[in-house]
């Protein structure tokens, strides 16, 4: 089995790899810091039963069409065709809509949204030719409503559910699993990146449930995928959103209204 897996040199998309490397796998890490992927792979091969030939990476941006498409050909040129995706890359800067500069809008639908695209597209077709594979989409517990100050990372994630509920459509009759998945706060680099610049109407909002850990969440991850489920969220509050959000949404802006 071949499992790729962007944003794979820290946090969730590690600690997915590791577990497939665990198994024996053949597990291809990419990402945009090679320094990083390269600390990840000594890491990963401490305790995987993997060969060590058998953990490959590959430094791209998902963001770049060309550059993803190419990582992931010399990916399956080194160790077979991509067996099972899991497009985990993303980026999040949290600020007020007219804070926000363009640019840093529209780098996280970028990476978060067209990034994902690119990195389903570059595997799809071959998958579609052998008639199996596995697609796990990461997207947020953000992606299931809106939170102030995070207008362009709400976007990019809620986006991600639109484009896997099609493609799942698309490919079943092809072999094609496509699962999407909605973690919570989870412990990793980016997070800790994130928390000094999250608003306060965000935390309000969010409440002070503490953060899971990148390994419980990747553990999840994998679980899905082996199970080949279509919807994968992460505790009873986002089970609620996801299945009930129609209905508990209004109540929650209502009550987050006249607490702030």
């Amino acid at each position: 089995m071949h499992v790729i897996v962007t944003g794979g040199s820290s946090g969730i998309g590690l600690e997915v790899s590791r577990l497939y490397a665990s198994r024996g796998a053949r597990v291809t890490l990419i990402a945009r810091d090679r320094p990083k992927l390269e600390v990840a792979r000594d890491d990963l091969l401490v305790t995987a039963k993997s060969a060590p030939d058998d953990i490959q990476i590959a430094s791209a941006d998902v963001g770049d069409e060309a550059a993803i498409r190419d990582a992931v050909q010399q990916a399956e040129s080194r160790l077979g065709p991509c067996d099972v995706l899991i497009a985990c890359a993303g980026i999040v800067e949290p600020a007020v809509f007219e804070d926000l500069s363009s640019e840093r809008f529209n780098e996280q639908i970028r990476i978060n949204l067209l990034g994902t695209v690119n990195a389903v597209r570059s595997v799809y077709t071959g998958m579609k030719h052998r008639g199996q594979g596995r697609i796990m989409i990461v997207s947020s517990g953000a992606g299931l409503i809106g939170i102030h100050g995070y207008s362009a990372y709400c976007a990019s994630k809620a986006a991600l559910t639109g484009f896997a509920e099609a493609l799942a459509q698309e490919g079943q009759a092809h072999g094609i699993t496509v699962g999407i998945c909605f973690p919570p706060d989870t412990q990793t680099p980016q997070l800790e990146r994130e928390l000094p610049k999250r608003p306060i109407e965000a935390q309000r909002l969010m409440g002070k449930a503490g953060a899971w850990s990148a390994e419980a969440v990747a553990r999840k991850i994998v679980r899905a995928i082996d199970r080949r489920s279509g919807k994968l969220y992460f505790g009873f509050s986002l089970a609620a959103l996801g299945l009930f959000g129609g209905v508990i949404k209004p109540v929650l802006f209502w009550w987050y209204r006249r607490r702030a």
